[in-house]
């Protein structure tokens, strides 16, 4: 059994705060601009006016902190997949 810590994934530590702002803010599109989707996230931040943004918001939170570290980093930070 190895001791050895093992190595963080880069942008892994972006995963954690992008859910936690989906869930909360996820209707202003704040979880878009803080990963870089600055067109997803006017998008988004229109969308809350027609009261679907929201929930957008709270299915993608879930599905970030579902994704291990290194899913998250290669379908959001690496492959820059905008939406779900």
């Amino acid at each position: 059994m190895s001791t050895e810590p093992a190595t963080p994934v880069p942008g892994a530590d972006k995963k954690v705060v992008a859910g936690i702002l989906a869930i909360l803010l996820g209707g202003f599109g704040v979880h878009k601009f803080y990963l870089g989707y600055t067109k997803e996230g006017v998008i988004q931040l229109l969308l809350s006016l027609v009261c679907i943004g929201g929930i957008i918001g709270i299915i993608e939170g879930i599905i970030y902190l579902t994704k291990s570290d290194s899913e998250f980093v290669a379908t959001y930070i690496t492959g820059r997949k905008g939406w779900f």
